[in-house]
């Protein structure tokens, strides 16, 4: 694994498959999507523990089972808490549903009990 695999597996958990494959069919969208992720991670006005806690959300929003774990894998090692992701998931549940709110709640009771 390169080190801008390495380093997008320290921040989000898990590396989808499509990032180690893409580097060979498309080197400049590889090229590209890899700079955008270091922009985006990088610190600014928001943390990258806020950054990490809204990207959860947004996968558990859209129902998306593989983010919200590929994206859940990351937040420990973030210094995220089990509470804060539980209070920022309840703020996904009361705009997004109960679906959401599951998705988010049982990634994150397996992630932070490893």
């Amino acid at each position: 694994m390169d080190e801008q695999l390495k380093s997008l597996e320290d921040k989000i958990g898990k590396v989808p498959k499509i990032f180690e494959q893409l580097k060979d069919l498309d080197p400049d969208l590889y090229k590209g999507v890899m700079g955008l992720d270091q922009w985006i991670w990088s610190e600014g006005a928001l943390s990258k523990q806020t950054k990490k806690i809204i990207a959860v959300c947004i996968a558990a929003a859209l129902r998306d089972r593989h983010a919200v774990r590929a994206q859940m894998a990351g937040a420990p090692n973030l210094g995220i808490t089990l509470d804060e992701m539980d209070e920022a998931l309840r703020v996904t549940f009361l705009l997004a549903g109960m679906p959401a709110y599951v998705y988010g709640k049982a990634a994150a009771e397996e992630f932070f009990k490893k």
